[in-house]
């Protein structure tokens, strides 16, 4: 695997950095631990897509010490295509957040997070 830093960082940006790399590590631990409890509550759905997004104050790695050097927020969209319910989907989500040790880590390292969870009927409807 190979992370670095975006160039107006230091870097050469021939791979995501450290957080990015986080933050994909979030998108793909919750469509994992999704996917177990979904199956657990018998939950069908033909797929889940995640647009994610992260604010940092450059000041913290640069040695401020009065500005925490990593995430300040994180905001997640999950789109589930489903014909399920927004109850059943809550259901699962509510779970699921429970958890997923990764979205469970930055919330507990104080990092302002917000999951947006998106039902996609798969149907038509008629």
């Amino acid at each position: 695997m190979t992370t670095d830093e975006p160039i107006a960082h230091g870097g050469t940006g021939e791979g995501p950095s450290p957080l990015q790399t986080v933050l994909g590590a979030l998108c793909g631990c919750e469509a994992v631990t999704f996917s177990r409890t979904a199956a657990d509550l018998d939950f069908e759905y033909a797929g889940i897509d995640f647009e994610a997004e992260f604010t940092i104050d450059i000041r913290g790695r640069l040695g401020n010490e009065n500005v925490r050097p990593h995430f300040q927020t994180i905001r997640v969209q999950a789109t589930v295509s489903s014909d399920e319910s927004e109850e059943r989907l809550a259901e699962v989500v509510e779970e699921t957040e429970r958890r997923c040790p990764v979205f469970n880590l930055v919330t507990d390292a104080g990092v302002k997070t917000e999951m947006l969870w998106i039902l996609l009927p798969t149907s038509d409807g008629g």
